[in-house]
């Protein structure tokens, strides 16, 4: 779509656009992607113009609009978010950076960098709602474009959009973006099921459209009768949802509302109207009417909806609603951009109160598997609405509990909890709750306390994230001891000194781990938010043992000799000019926690501490000799690695960029391609200690494709 199109359509709904600042924007974008393509082979900049496109199906703002083609300039491009600032103001640049991924930034794993980019996206929307409109809108497009990409690529992009980004539009109300995405990943992620939807519902679809017809023909008589002014049309059903209900274990012969039919009127008197004349000329079918309007879903979602009997003597799904309640329905929070210029602040900051609980309990959330899971429970749940005996009406996630409701409501209601009453009846803490459900909540503020059993009843997020919170609190200290003793066990069981969980390097790994204390880590090992185990491993990787033993265990101190290779920086027992040599077998750098072995004729060869061949020399023990590095920044030592990377063009030049990028020399490269179509790089590079290699691997693994990058260790016994 060329740039022309976009400004005529902007200016369908704001004809005070001006033309020439977005097509500025427009220029930039494309002057910044020159010579990038896309998987596809279409030009780069196809891309932004066509997000922006949807955008403006939605009828956004200028500054979102602009924003959109600008959306990939700070992450691909040369252009940083200060120079969009400069050039488009802060509200611009700042919308841009919310939807650019944190690529700069190492990570421990792919998972972890999902996180952190999708915490980063939250707190954006936080901020600014339209930043993730413009990140739906970028995703739709990427799903039309899905095809050019590899199975592989697809069915992971597809499964991340179906657990979050759905969820999201689903939340949000945005229907018209929500139902293109899930059509598209279930073509992807089920494809045989999808070719078969499409198919039954292309052959039904004349007879089924002649039926919806024969009944908006009906309608409209009547209306025009009681002067009801109203637009009727049929909607089709669309092929996720179909295979849900299919899933759920009906028969596609069964799911009789492919096609519902749509009543829009011009207010809501006329709504209820509209349900009366349809009821009047069909028969309603029991426990299928549902009033949107009355109760309107927590995405803003308003509507009447009914199943009639209809003419053919088949159910007939029927939806009415306002104008307005229409494009809210199909733009959802979209709808109300303009909310800033209203006055209606608070009213729209309701209705994003699902963000705020989200974005309160995963602050805390340091698990990147742990986060995910929530993070799709949270957004993906199906609601029911329960009543305080005041009347307030709260959304809860379908099989939430009274404990659920007590935390909705204050988290102080929760924490105090003794017990609760649904529609007057005192029930269990687990019970669970159901829609329309009236409950009561009975406090203690001097007794009531949480129990560790309610973490295990409470469904949400949210309530889980309180009652730890209480926990925390309240039993800090028992949880720093309990934390501190667990930890020093690791550590003796790894063989490293237990004053290694106090002083300098234990604040050192907590400040790693995002902790601000030694304490406040402790506390977390105690109550069972991080593991011991994986706390003191870090330890153990880096910790340099200080212990020094005496060579008079072989029968013989070691002898200083004039031409020692004093360059392998290695002191053993406590001796400095001993002649060593680095094992090759596991190649040890600065940083390594190592062992000395005394050989026959070659001096003492050094390995380290956790080399396969260890087990060998187990056998001999007493030629196990305590070894630690001398500092000397100018030495460099061989280290072999190998990249696992889906095959792609440019693979190899993206690694030996890295290299380039960090001033490492790689002594030797070779690669090939496996049966199963990974390609895998083994290089020998010279390494100056463990950091500096631990920054070259986090480096690859941010490589496009790549997937594990490891270190070389070979398993060879050892020579005498």
């Amino acid at each position: 779509m060329p740039i022309h199109a976009l400004i005529d359509r902007v200016r369908q709904y704001d004809p005070s656009l001006d033309e020439a600042w977005l097509t500025r924007a427009y220029e930039l974008a494309d002057a910044a992607h020159q010579g990038q393509r896309r998987a596809s082979g279409e030009s780069y900049i196809e891309h932004p113009l066509a997000v922006a496109g949807v955008l403006a199906d939605l009828e956004m703002d200028r500054e979102t609009i602009a924003a959109a083609l600008l959306h990939d300039v700070v992450e691909d491009t040369s252009v940083t978010s200060e120079q969009v600032a400069e050039q488009f103001g802060e509200e611009i640049a700042q919308l841009v950076d919310g939807v650019t991924k944190l690529t700069r930034i190492p990570y421990q794993s792919k998972e972890d960098a999902q996180v952190e980019n999708l915490r980063k996206m939250f707190m954006a929307m936080a901020k600014d709602i339209r930043v993730i409109i413009i990140k739906l809108a970028d995703r739709l497009h990427n799903m039309r474009t899905l095809a050019s990409l590899p199975p592989a690529k697809q069915h992971a992009i597809a499964r991340e959009t179906l657990d979050i980004y759905a969820p999201i539009a689903h939340r949000l109300g945005i229907w018209k973006i929500k139902w293109e995405i899930e059509d598209n990943c279930l073509r992807y992620l089920d494809p045989e099921p999808y070719r078969e939807i499409v198919e039954l519902v292309a052959k039904t679809r004349r007879e089924r459209e002649a039926d919806v017809q024969q009944a908006i023909v009906q309608l409209r008589e009547d209306f025009k009768e009681m002067k009801i002014n109203a637009e009727i049309h049929g909607r089709p059903k669309h092929f996720y949802s179909i295979y849900t209900k299919i899933k759920s274990g009906r028969d596609f012969s069964t799911i009789y509302d492919l096609t519902a039919i749509r009543i829009i009127v011009d207010s809501v008197k006329d709504c209820y109207g509209a349900l009366g004349a349809v009821h009047a000329l069909w028969t309603p079918l029991p426990g299928r009417f549902k009033d949107y309007i009355a109760m309107p879903k927590p995405n803003m979602y308003q509507s009447l909806h009914t199943t009639v009997v209809g003419p053919t003597g088949e159910p007939l799904e029927i939806q009415i609603r306002t104008w307005e309640m229409h494009r809210t329905g199909e733009y959802g929070i979209a709808a109300h951009w303009r909310y800033k210029e209203g006055g209606k602040a608070d009213q729209f900051e309701n209705k994003l109160s699902w963000l705020r609980a989200l974005l309160e309990w995963q602050k805390d959330m340091r698990d990147s598997r742990v986060f995910m899971e929530n993070l799709k429970l949270d957004l993906f749940d199906s609601q029911v609405f329960v009543f305080s005996p005041r009347g307030d009406v709260y959304s809860m996630p379908a099989g939430g509990t009274p404990l659920d409701f007590a935390y909705s409501v204050h988290t102080d209601v929760g924490n105090h909890c003794v017990g609760a009453k649904v529609n007057g009846r005192i029930v269990p803490l687990d019970s669970q709750l159901n829609n329309g459900d009236i409950c009561e909540i009975l406090v203690n503020k001097t007794s009531g306390h949480p129990s560790l059993d309610w973490l295990s009843i409470v469904k949400t997020s949210s309530a889980k994230h309180k009652i730890k919170q209480w926990f925390r609190k309240e039993r800090r200290e028992e949880n720093v001891l309990a934390g501190q003793e667990s930890l020093e066990h690791e550590l003796a069981r790894a063989g490293v000194r237990v004053d290694t969980a106090r002083g300098e390097l234990i604040e050192r790994i907590a400040t790693r781990l995002n902790y601000a204390t030694p304490a406040d880590l402790y506390a977390a090992i105690g109550f069972g938010d991080a593991s011991a185990q994986a706390v003191a491993n870090r330890l153990r990787d880096e910790v340099r043992s200080d212990n020094v033993v005496d060579f008079t265990k072989l029968g013989r101190k070691p002898v200083p000799r004039k031409n020692a290779r004093r360059s392998s920086g290695v002191r053993i027992a406590g001796v400095d000019d001993v002649l060593v040599r680095l094992s090759k077998c596991c190649s040890p750098v600065p940083g390594d926690p190592i062992i000395g072995y005394v050989t026959i004729g070659r001096g003492v060869s050094v390995h380290r501490a956790d080399c396969p061949n260890v087990a060998y020399m187990n056998a001999t023990p007493e030629r196990i000799l305590q070894a630690q590095w001398i500092g000397n920044a100018d030495l460099t030592h061989a280290v072999e690695i190998e990249v696992e990377a889906e095959d792609r063009s440019q693979l190899l030049q993206d690694i030996m960029g890295v290299f380039a990028e960090v001033k490492t020399q790689v002594s030797s490269v070779t690669a090939r391609v496996r049966r199963d179509g990974l390609a895998v790089a083994s290089l020998t590079v010279q390494i100056h200690d463990l950091d500096h290699l631990h920054k070259i691997i986090t480096k690859l693994e941010s490589l496009k494709t790549v997937r594990r990058v490891y270190r070389v260790t070979k398993r060879e016994r050892v020579a005498p």
